[in-house]
């Protein structure tokens, strides 16, 4: 249950209780006993702010306007001065614990403020009865410490509902964050291992055509085929790395795959670290790694990064075996092949 919620039906409550208290208990005093005409004008301020309350609890409206509390006040002052001499905190005293009731009504999420009108209201009690200097002192303590005391608790039980509906929203929000992550790892997962079984799917071929001894590892295509296969592999295990620079490590990555073959490379770096999407990165990296896969003497890799567009390029000395110009949804490609050296690069425009 939320805050909103339990303050919901926290006031709603409260309207029944104020509405039989002032229909059942309080109009009797009224009318029984003689009070100054100022006590109805109190009686019909009260009622006025009743319709005002139940209005917004009608609409559900969670909290009132702080100023309403002004009329429960102004009621206290009219009523407790109109008592007949000697009437405070015994039976006419009809507004005493209205009031509070009033005040607890208006202010029971303002719990500050509530505490401030109720002192208000019990001073200004206390005060007058001390003016008119009659009546009994005890049965006085008693009236409020009985009045107060129970409107206090009713205070103290609604902070503690509000406490445990805040406490259950949190613990719901963590549980709903944690089945959201939870999610999210899941989805990561399947992709990795749809990822993997793209590349192995691509690999199994080759590995059968070799238990087959369909194919030797004395041939250049194989040992191309086998190339490409391994850069294309650390590739995918570069990409789930958590980098600060994604697209660099990627590129770092099938770089020191062909260094190991022995190729010598140069790595050119222009340009501050751009977010790029994780397919868009896929597609940059790929004719450069089939580029270093294919490369037999000396490369050269360069990745240029401005505030509209990601490149990437390689020069190689390398066969004319390589993937054809194209364009994809989000990245272009060109390749040249010259001389037994073959340019590629590939641009992504970021705006």
């Amino acid at each position: 249950m939320t805050d909103h919620a339990v303050l919901i039906i926290t006031r709603r409550v409260l309207l029944v209780v104020v509405v039989a208290i002032q229909l059942v208990l309080t109009l009797p005093q009224l009318v029984g006993f003689p009070h100054g005409p100022a006590a109805w004008v109190a009686y019909v301020l009260l009622t006025s702010t009743l319709g005002i309350v139940a209005g917004n609890v009608a609409a559900a409206r969670p909290e009132l306007p702080a100023w309403l509390a002004v009329a429960p006040l102004a009621a206290s002052v009219l009523a407790t001065t109109a008592l007949p001499a000697g009437a405070s905190f015994n039976p006419p005293d009809w507004a005493f614990g209205l009031v509070g009731w009033y005040l607890l009504l208006v202010l029971v999420e303002r719990p500050v403020v509530l505490l401030a009108a109720l002192s208000a209201h019990i001073g200004f009690s206390i005060a007058w009865f001390a003016h008119t200097g009659t009546g009994d002192v005890g049965t006085a303590g008693v009236v409020i410490l009985s009045g107060t005391s129970f409107q206090l608790g009713i205070l103290v039980i609604t902070r503690v509902l509000h406490r445990d509906a805040r406490l259950a929203a949190e613990a719901a929000a963590e549980h709903d964050a944690a089945r959201t992550r939870e999610e999210l790892a899941r989805q990561r997962e399947q992709d990795l291992k749809a990822g993997f079984e793209g590349q192995l799917g691509a690999l199994l071929p080759l590995l059968a055509d070799l238990a087959d001894e369909q194919v030797s590892v004395a041939d250049q295509t194989t040992r191309l085929r086998c190339s490409v296969a391994a850069v294309q592999l650390r590739r995918l295990f570069a990409e789930n790395d958590d980098v600060p620079d994604p697209l660099l490590h990627e590129l770092t990555a099938c770089v020191d795959v062909a260094e190991r073959r022995g190729v010598v490379v140069s790595l050119a770096v222009s340009g501050t670290a751009t977010p790029v999407p994780t397919e868009v990165r896929r597609e940059l990296v790929a004719p450069m790694a089939q580029a270093l896969a294919a490369a037999n003497g000396r490369a050269k890799v360069s990745l240029l990064r401005t505030a509209t567009e990601v490149r990437v390029a390689v020069v190689a000395d390398a066969p004319e075996t390589l993937p054809e110009t194209g364009t994809t949804a989000a990245v272009t490609v060109e390749t040249s092949v010259h001389s037994g050296l073959v340019r590629s690069e590939a641009r992504w425009r970021t705006a």
